[in-house]
C-alpha cells in the first residue's frame, strides 16, 4: 500500500490507495492569468504553456481549461478576440484584464500565506520527526 489507511477519506490513486498531494483548489486560474499576464495567446498554446509550468503538478484536459477561460471572461478577468487562423478557421486569442491582473494579486498574497503556513507545519513535524522530513525530499 502506497497511501495512508483505508480508513481516511482522501483522494485515491490509480491503485487505490490515498493521494494526498497537497492541491489548492483552483490553482489552474492563477496559472492561465499568470501565462495571459506575459502575453496575449490562443487557447491551444496556452495549454501548451501550461504544461511546461515547473510549479503545475498535473495538467487538466483541455475542456477543463476552456471552462475556466469561459468563466474567467465572464466575470471580466479575461478578454478575447477572434485573429485569423493560418490557413485555418480563425483563433480565439485570450489576453488579461486590469481586473484579471488585480485577481492575480490577489491569488499571490493567497499563495504566499498558505506557503507560511506549509512552512509551519513542514518545520513543525522536522521538530516532531527530526530524521523523517529531510529523508522525504
Amino acid at each position: 500500500m502506497c497511501g495512508p489507511p483505508r480508513f481516511f477519506h482522501g483522494f485515491q490513486n490509480k491503485c487505490g490507495c490515498h493521494d494526498l498531494s497537497p492541491r489548492i483548489e483552483g490553482f489552474i486560474v492563477p496559472c492561465l492569468l499568470l501565462i495571459l499576464k506575459e502575453q496575449s495567446i490562443h487557447g491551444y498554446e496556452l495549454i501548451e504553456k501550461l504544461e511546461t509550468l515547473p510549479f503545475l503538478d498535473v495538467v487538466p484536459d483541455p475542456g477543463v481549461v476552456y471552462r475556466h477561460l469561459r468563466r474567467l471572461e465572464e466575470e471580466g478577468m479575461v478578454e478575447s478576440r477572434l485573429e485569423p487562423g493560418s490557413g485555418g478557421p480563425a483563433r480565439k486569442v485570450y489576453s488579461l484584464t486590469p481586473e484579471g491582473e488585480g485577481f492575480l494579486k490577489v491569488w499571490e498574497s493567497a499563495i504566499r500565506k498558505r506557503k507560511t503556513s506549509l512552512e509551519g507545519f513542514l518545520a513543525a513535524f522536522e521538530k516532531a520527526f527530526p530524521s523523517d522530513g529531510k529523508d522525504k525530499q
